[in-house]
């Protein structure tokens, strides 16, 4: 199967390695994968911040960069959610940019959707030998709508022992540039997100949403608390 890959600004930007990872896990499962060197952005980071001309171009950009293309996947639920759920906003007087988007929204998929229910695939022969604890974000759980199929994923492993945490479906606190206008509230929050963690006696906290990732580590390493995040495509790439 010939797949397109979709690399969110986080993990271009910060975990190239979880990008390069993502890659591997896909080709393990005996896909073709295929990254256009252009692809930039969802747009979702613009729109959120009520920046909508922007999010706009960049999304017709987007439409540009794969609308070509058969199955786009991407390691997060966040980005593909947005491209689903608010695409039709951007474009509902637009009747071009409108006919691509529906087309386009039925073709794109995140990662631990597309193994578990579209190639039927939970055991990548994978390995990790430690206690973990995983994190729903908000856009994978509410505008995705994943749950168990990044556990389906994890409890393959060999030598994984998965730990849920007490209010596995509250928020970590980051949700974009709410991090940075409420920093108070969203450091709150995601001091109550890792004590819960902590709680479970995991190592590491995992997630599908390296933003999130990004929010909790920040916040694990000045306290310095012993525990680590890692993304799910790293542990499936073990």
């Amino acid at each position: 199967m010939l797949v397109d890959v979709f690399i969110p600004c986080f993990i271009d930007q910060f975990y190239p390695e979880t990008a390069a990872n993502f890659v591997a896990v896909l080709k393990k499962t005996g896909c073709d994968v295929h990254y256009n060197p252009e692809q930039t952005c969802c747009g979702q980071p613009a729109y959120n911040s009520g920046y909508w001309k922007e999010a706009k171009t960049i999304a017709t950009k987007f439409l540009d960069d794969f609308g070509h293309a058969g199955i786009v996947v991407a390691p997060s639920a966040s980005c593909i959610g947005f491209i689903r759920n608010y695409y039709h906003k951007l474009f509902e007087h637009e009747t071009e940019l409108l006919e691509k988007t529906q087309t386009i929204r039925k073709r794109v998929f995140e990662f631990s959707d597309f193994l578990v229910n579209h190639l039927k695939t939970t055991d990548l022969g994978a390995e990790f030998n430690h206690k973990v604890t995983f994190h729903d974000s908000c856009a994978g759980l509410r505008e995705y709508g994943i749950k168990e199929e990044p556990r389906k994923l994890l409890k393959a492993v060999k030598g994984i022992e998965l730990l849920e945490m007490e209010k596995l479906d509250t928020c970590c606190g980051f949700g974009g540039t709410f991090a940075a206008k409420f920093h108070h509230i969203s450091t709150a929050m995601t001091e109550q997100k890792v004590e819960h963690a902590l709680k479970t006696g995991a190592e590491y906290i995992v997630s599908t949403e390296a933003s999130c990732l990004m929010n909790m580590e920040a916040y694990i390493k000045k306290q310095k608390l012993p525990i680590k995040t890692i993304h799910l495509v790293d542990i499936l790439a073990g």
